[in-house]
């Protein structure tokens, strides 16, 4: 072993195995194409495939559906929700709730398989209500509660505006949580991998997976791509912006990726519904627009899309405000997360790596008085 190589940011080191996800050929979830999966399944099929490894059946997608529309949160923990300061940015609202999750969870500090399932659906159910119920707080609105003949994406939009959506919609946002679901050792999923290394409990792997899913520069992208759109305002600016943009250094947000080098395959699939779903006036401003500031960063910088330039406009034409963006993401995420933190657990090795001292040499200490 070789301790004088140094990569920053850990840029190509495999720092583990994985059966759940593959990004080197596209991405494949369990051995099965994105792109198969998007036209074939609905999120809780993929949901259910991520984390127990195969596709379900008629009856386990049944029993499945049945356990998820059981789970409820505890009124204590809307009531916290509820009183968090006003202005407490979303995530920062999942990432308290999901800790609270945990004082409410009878299993919390069992990390067998079993257990460690069962946690895995109960939170891919109330994080929704729990991200819902904050939002229509906010507003002065009461929560609404999750209807157990609607399906997961059905139930979000429901919650969140207080109508039945439309089915458009619907499917739009389905396809949009089987693309964020899984996607290898990002940052957020190689966080839970660390925290439950040690042996710590399912819900903390999630809480440290969604403060790093935060940050600007991973989950928090996508709201980044709004702030470039409303900046352009308008087709006939785009091209000159970004122009100026790129010879001012400017970092254009969604564009490039660490790993998908030609492309982020799951950009392309996203795209086909923002085209969909952009059926009003300043909408198809907006498509037309992207479209043309995606040509000159690809064209002048050789930088594909990755999945957060299309997921904001879809976002948007669905009537979903910014600060909604990012915690969607983690909605879909968790079942990622999730699978890596159960997987991790049945071969566990602590994850300590180790670093390059660039420190001073040796000193020798001198006594207080002498300093």
């Amino acid at each position: 072993m070789n301790d004088d190589i140094y990569r920053p940011g850990l840029e190509g080191v495999i720092a583990g195995e994985t059966a759940i996800s593959a990004i080197s050929d596209g991405l494949r979830y369990r051995g099965y194409s994105i792109e198969d999966l998007a036209a074939n399944t609905s999120f809780e099929e993929v949901a259910y495939l991520i984390l127990r490894g195969d596709l379900p059946n008629a009856e386990q997608f049944h029993q499945f559906r049945q356990r998820l529309s059981a789970v409820q949160v505890d009124d204590q923990i809307l009531n916290i929700i509820a009183q968090l300061p006003n202005g407490t940015p979303l995530m920062d609202v999942l990432r308290t709730g999901t800790s609270l999750l945990s004082h409410w969870e009878t299993d919390v500090t069992d990390n067998g398989r079993d257990a460690n399932l069962n946690k895995s659906e109960r939170l891919l159910s109330q994080l929704p209500i729990l991200l819902s119920a904050r939002y229509r707080y906010e507003q002065g609105l009461s929560a609404i509660p999750p209807d157990s003949k609607k399906s997961l994406a059905e139930n979000l939009l429901l919650m969140l505006h207080g109508e039945t959506p439309d089915p458009s919609h619907v499917r739009a946002m389905d396809i949009s949580l089987i693309l964020y679901a899984e996607h290898e050792y990002n940052a957020s999923t190689f966080t839970s991998r660390v925290v439950c290394s040690t042996l710590s409990d399912m819900h903390s792997s999630i809480t440290a997976a969604i403060g790093a899913l935060k940050g600007p520069l991973h989950g928090g992208a996508n709201e980044r791509v709004m702030e470039v759109l409303e900046d352009v305002g308008s087709p006939g600016r785009a091209e000159s912006w970004v122009r100026d943009a790129l010879a001012r250094k400017v970092r254009i947000m969604g564009f490039g990726h660490r790993v998908y080098k030609t492309g982020d395959p799951r950009a392309q699939l996203l795209k086909n519904w923002c085209v969909k779903l952009a059926t009003k006036e300043h909408h198809r401003d907006m498509e037309k627009m992207a479209d043309i500031i995606e040509q000159a960063v690809t064209g002048e910088k050789g930088l594909p899309p990755n999945l957060d330039w299309p997921s904001a406009r879809l976002y948007h034409y669905m009537g979903l405000p910014v600060p909604l963006y990012t915690p969607l993401f983690v909605l879909s995420r968790v079942v990622g997360w999730a699978a890596h933190v159960i997987e991790q657990l049945e071969n566990n090795r602590l994850i300590r790596p180790r670093s390059r001292y660039t420190g001073p040499d040796h000193r020798d200490v001198i006594s207080l008085s002498e300093r």
